[in-house]
């Protein structure tokens, strides 16, 4: 079962490295929703941790500027961190089949939100607000399912800001977040040591995909195959809320 599951994976994490190479975004998105098909969605949360955590150093390497961003976004990673931290907790008391209702309703949101939303320009004298709110929401949504960029995305739109910039903010976004999500599924039994040693496996397929996605981003259409894995998404989200009911 351990050797199956572990070729699963490995294929799982080769295609979200992809996609999150291609598009920027997407990794836990799709490894999660993928796993949380079949197996224990905290199995496949915990499994999510090491991939985050390592594929957004290498974004925060590539992009760089990180006391820059930080200066301009330390209310929202404040927020999301602490917040994340304590509903970690909660995942781990609620039951199996409400963890995937709610993992299903987050990957849904995370689709549309990405397809179909694109929020009135915020303006600069409630951005420190709309940051703790918009970290506060990042942070149940990422303690609960490991998935806490849909909050994130609608905030970084609404600023307007540039393409590279979008980039940078959201890899150091989104490597804060995996701080206290490792720390929170370890204090709370969730990332045993198995778990922990086949999460750190999982590091290389997402990077040799990661690698692949940057090479297929500057050959093809981003957009058109973005709009594709979000429906995609979609569909996945919508049959991990149906699971949920069986």
């Amino acid at each position: 079962m351990f050797d199956e599951f572990f070729l699963i994976a490995l294929a799982v994490y080769f295609l979200a490295g992809t996609i999150k190479g291609t598009i920027g975004i997407g990794l836990p998105a799709t490894s999660i929703s993928l796993l949380g098909q079949v197996y224990d969605p905290r199995v496949a949360i915990a499994l999510a941790i090491m991939p985050i955590f390592f594929t957004n150093i290498w974004q925060i390497y590539r992009t760089g500027n990180v006391r820059q961003t930080l200066k301009s976004f330390w209310p929202f990673a404040l927020a999301l961190a602490v917040v994340l931290w304590i509903f970690t907790g909660f995942s781990a008391q609620i039951s199996t089949s409400s963890l995937i209702f709610v993992l299903g309703c987050v990957v849904v949101l995370f689709a549309f939100t990405s397809l179909f939303v694109k929020p009135p320009e915020l303006p600069r004298r409630y951005d420190r607000l709309a940051q703790v709110v918009a970290g506060s929401l990042s942070g149940v949504l990422g303690g609960l399912t490991a998935i806490w960029s849909p909050p994130m995305v609608v905030y970084l739109v609404s600023r307007r800001i540039e393409k590279d910039d979008f980039v940078r903010a959201s890899g150091v976004l989104l490597f804060i977040g995996s701080v206290p999500l490792l720390f929170g599924y370890w204090q709370n039994g969730l990332m045993t040591r198995d778990l922990a040693v086949m999460s750190m496996a999982m590091i290389v397929p997402t990077l040799l995909g990661f690698s692949v996605g940057e090479a297929i981003r500057r050959r093809m259409d981003a957009t058109r195959f973005q709009k594709l894995i979000l429906f995609i998404f979609l569909l996945m989200g919508l049959n991990l809320i149906r699971r949920s009911f069986m």
